[in-house]
């Protein structure tokens, strides 16, 4: 015997969304200030959770869409968090966790039939929107090294150095999180309740995914850059501007400012 889905109404599977947004703060508030293994294993329980409700229960697609979007955010928890990465040289670790969160992104398109268009990934007015980009995260990345403060992470400054952080800061920082917070769960957290929810909503579970700085300065700070990230895709349709903004606000942050600051770079 077939057994029947139960069916959710809008407000219930509105309700739904917020509870996988309360999970998310909760996990990661575990993983960062109390235990990171029961971080992990409520990331895991999350994701479960989320994949069975969608699967047991009748809703509107667009929720269904926003669900799998944002259950991507505990997976990438998971998988980032518990592989063995001791086995990996340090200077190559960067790109091998963004490339997990890369590959969640991609097998999440290929399931949903999404083209690269679809997520922002244009090549429309590439050089225009790019050098908007760059010149916004000129701005904002002494605005960061500021609530941050990082210490240079060699003894000094090598032009090597600052080239490979912009491809790792550009080309795997910036593309993995603009694709998933702005091209998949902007995207579909505004299909579902409207373009100004989505846009807060995304820059909330993008600051809360910062969490891990320990600092509430920090939190404040990627809040309202993601904002501005979700602005500039939904004004422009393209990544192109915020994988800019990200990767050149992030090379400033760790490989230009602290070894200015430090007397290192004249």
């Amino acid at each position: 015997m077939k057994l029947k889905k139960v069916v959710f109404s809008k407000l219930q599977a509105t309700l739904f969304i917020l509870s996988i947004f309360l999970a998310i703060v909760i996990a990661e508030y575990i993983f960062t200030y109390r235990d990171a293994g029961y971080g992990i294993v409520l990331c895991l329980a999350v994701t479960i959770v989320i994949y069975v409700i969608i699967s047991a229960v009748d809703m509107q697609q667009n929720f269904i869409n926003a669900a799998e979007s944002l259950a991507i955010i505990p997976l990438y928890v998971l998988f980032t968090s518990s592989l063995p990465w001791f086995f990996i040289d340090q200077q190559f670790l960067l790109p091998a966790v963004y490339s997990i969160i890369l590959a969640l992104c991609f097998w999440h398109m290929h399931e949903k039939n999404l083209e690269l268009h679809n997520v922002g990934l244009k090549g429309n007015n590439l050089l225009k929107y790019a050098m908007i980009g760059i010149l916004i995260g000129l701005f904002t990345g002494p605005v960061e090294y500021w609530v941050l403060k990082p210490v240079p992470s060699f003894p000094t400054f090598e032009l090597k150095y600052l080239l490979r952080d912009i491809v790792y800061m550009t080309f795997f920082v910036g593309l993995g999180e603009e694709l998933l917070f702005r091209g998949l769960i902007q995207k579909d957290l505004i299909d579902t309740f409207g373009t100004r929810t989505g846009i807060l909503g995304q820059a909330f579970l993008f600051a809360v995914m910062h969490m891990t700085w320990r600092s509430p300065l920090e939190l404040a700070f990627t809040f309202f850059a993601g904002i501005l990230f979700g602005i500039l895709y939904h004004r422009t349709g393209s990544l192109t501007a915020p994988i800019a903004f990200h990767g050149i606000n992030n090379t400033m942050l760790v490989s230009v400012l602290p070894y200015y600051f430090a007397g290192l770079l004249l």
